[in-house]
């Protein structure tokens, strides 16, 4: 049998390491998108790196992008490179639609110009596109109605996608993801703030942690659950889209407890709401339906909520041990 090529954007990052990984032991030949940098940022990819062939390339150079789907002619396609932050989309509007927006078209029209008829496009959308939510749960038929420059951008994206499966007939779909993480989300994320915080905490090395809103709720997820069910997309028969979620929802609030309680601590002891973090518009109660993958695709997450948390606090502290050698005494 052939061995599938994959060609993934945003490989360095949570979902790309994930991916890589899921598919490495499928057995395909997996190829990443890499921009140019004088720092390489690889912590993610480090220990399969030797297993993956990278090109260097960028979502807003149409030209790169050509060249790459046109020199390995992968069979599937994984979008999920993005200007991700949500927060910092409200101070750089335009590099975000550019990367997040655009770069999901000059993708698909690299696919739709080499092999329309044989590529499979994974698109990462994102729960943020239904903001100020009009249903609860939300599924695929609920209105989107975007809050931030990043959602705008996202909303192009699934769009776009739709546009190139109706209109030229490629195999795309959208994942609608709700919230999802990992010890290997970014710093700049308020959950792996929590833990990376908390555990600081623990080991003497702060005294508080500076939040935003922490009624804030949303739909929790492990990465590793939702990069299996972008793969089950572009298994499945025919093309569509699929909201991925727990179906419960959780608010900042709820993460700082679990977590600072998992190191025996009271988060009401250290942490302190700061205005400052606090989003210029925030969404309202986001909990996804993910009734139609667990129908369709027979997905469904695999952990809980408690195992996210947990797992995330004890890869933060034994992280700190390593590179700040505390007494191990933090650990008890």
């Amino acid at each position: 049998m052939k061995q599938k090529k994959a060609f993934i954007t945003g490989l360095t990052g949570q979902d790309g390491s994930y991916l890589a990984e899921l598919l490495l032991d499928k057995g395909y030949e997996v190829f990443g998108l890499v921009r140019h940098s004088a720092t390489p940022n690889y912590w993610r990819i480090d220990h399969i790196i030797n297993e993956i062939e990278l090109i260097e390339g960028d979502l807003t150079d149409y030209t790169s992008l050509y060249r790459a789907v046109n020199s390995i002619r992968p069979d599937e396609v994984y979008g999920l490179g993005a200007q991700s932050f949500v927060k910092g989309s409200f101070s750089q509007p335009i590099l975000t639609a550019e990367v997040t927006g655009m770069g999901t078209l000059l993708l698909l029209e690299a696919i739709r110009s080499v092999d329309a008829a044989n590529i499979k496009y994974y698109q990462a959308s994102s729960s943020e596109q239904f903001g100020a939510v009009v249903d609860v749960p939300q599924s695929e038929a609920t209105p989107f109605n975007s809050r931030s420059p990043y959602a705008s951008a996202k909303l192009f994206s699934h769009y776009t996608t739709i546009n190139y499966r109706d209109a030229y007939g490629i195999f795309a779909c959208n994942g609608i993801l709700f919230n999802h993480e990992s010890q290997r989300r970014g710093i700049e994320f308020v959950t792996r703030k929590i833990t990376d915080g908390a555990a600081r905490i623990k080991c003497g090395l702060q005294d508080h942690l500076a939040l935003g809103n922490l009624d804030s709720k949303r739909d929790w997820s492990h990465a590793a659950d939702m990069v299996r069910g972008m793969w089950m997309m572009l298994q499945h028969t025919e093309p569509g889209d699929y909201v991925l979620a727990s179906g419960q929802t959780h608010s900042v609030r709820e993460f700082c407890d679990l977590a600072f309680s998992k190191l025996g601590l009271n988060y009401k002891d250290y942490v302190v709401v700061d205005p400052k973090f606090f989003r210029p518009t925030e969404v309202d109660l986001l909990v996804g339906d993910p009734s139609k993958a667990r129908k369709t695709l027979g997905w469904q997450p695999e952990k809980s909520f408690q195992d996210l948390v947990e797992e995330m606090v004890e890869a933060d502290l034994k992280r700190i041990e390593k590179i700040t050698h505390v007494n191990k005494e933090c650990t008890k």
